[in-house]
């Protein structure tokens, strides 16, 4: 059999998917939301990386396969979704860009994993994509999910629900986000810190361009999608841009035991420069930002407030 990334019938699968999952905004047990959202975009990545021509060939697609599904906890498209859900979006193209905006998140894990980057043996509990498919396949899963990310967003069925001028935008911020202006830029100056004096305020100023700006574009596109205005645009991005510093400091919190142990191989990284009871601060000073940006919409932002609270509180 041969293979290619399916596009047409599976696509209108997975909007009747999203369709037929319909979850209240209001009094959420946030773990069930997550899960419930989860499922719903392992269900539509499934549809989008599905198998059954013959233009990729078995091993890339398997790569590809192995390094989105089954795996991560989901957080930028359930962002996404989230925010799109605030404003009444449209759901099947908030899906859409929610699946690439995860796409692209997994092609840069894939490539920060490679011996050249941060030569991680291991992700998400498994062999990492290069260390189970070599070093090429690896580089080209994760070219090969970049792309795929761009070709899910610009569909034609998905032009004509939200049109062409939205279109663009939309597809412009992901192009920032994820490239020089944003995520490659982070990721540039991350090995560039040994000229430096590495402050904290340095590292947030990276971990915006590296982590954040992928989180932040996540949440823009619900709102972009929904019609926001530009002050509620201006208001959702303040949120996620907060969230964003909250996601990486409580990560660098949560590498506690490697960091001491190894200092990640070398690598400075919030906590170390800071020390935990000054993380910890910025979390909870990060945490009250979020919560002060999205009071305007009462009880309709609870799935975004207790996003925000499970990423301060996380312990995984």
């Amino acid at each position: 059999m041969g293979y290619h990334l399916t596009t047409g019938t599976s696509k209108k699968k997975v909007h009747k998917v999203w369709e037929q999952r319909k979850v209240a905004p209001t009094a959420i047990d946030i773990r069930q939301y997550f899960r419930e959202r989860k499922s719903l975009i392992d269900d539509a990545l499934g549809q989008y990386l599905k198998s059954d021509g013959p233009q990729i060939t078995p091993l890339l697609h398997k790569a590809m396969c192995y390094s989105v599904l089954d795996a991560g906890k989901r957080f930028r498209p359930i962002l996404t979704l989230a925010v799109g859900e605030l404003f009444g979006a449209k759901r099947a193209p908030v899906l859409s860009f929610g699946c690439a905006i995860e796409l692209i998140h997994c092609y840069s894990l894939i490539h920060d994993d490679l011996p050249s980057l941060d030569n991680d043996d291991f992700r998400r509990g498994k062999l990492s994509c290069h260390k189970r498919f070599g070093e090429a396949i690896a580089l080209l899963a994760g070219d090969a999910l970049l792309t795929e990310a761009f070709f899910i967003v610009s569909d034609p069925v998905v032009a004509r629900v939200l049109g062409a001028p939205l279109m663009a935008k939309l597809i412009r911020e992901i192009s920032e986000a994820a490239g020089i202006r944003g995520m490659i830029s982070g990721q540039g100056r991350e090995f560039e810190l040994d000229n430096c004096e590495i402050t904290s305020d340095i590292l947030e100023d990276l971990d915006r361009l590296k982590t954040g700006a992928l989180i932040t574009t996540a949440a823009r596109l619900g709102a972009m999608i929904g019609g926001a205005t530009r002050k509620d645009l201006d208001r959702i991005t303040r949120y996620a841009q907060s969230l964003g510093l909250v996601f990486q400091i409580t990560d660098d919190i949560l590498d506690a035991d490697e960091i001491s142990n190894d200092n990640h191989k070398g690598k400075a990284n919030y906590l170390s420069v800071a020390g935990k009871a000054r993380a910890s601060q910025r979390v909870r000073a990060l945490f009250a930002e979020c919560l002060r940006e999205i009071e305007p919409y009462g009880k309709a932002a609870e799935p975004l407030r207790e996003i925000a609270r499970y990423v301060t509180e996380r312990t995984q």
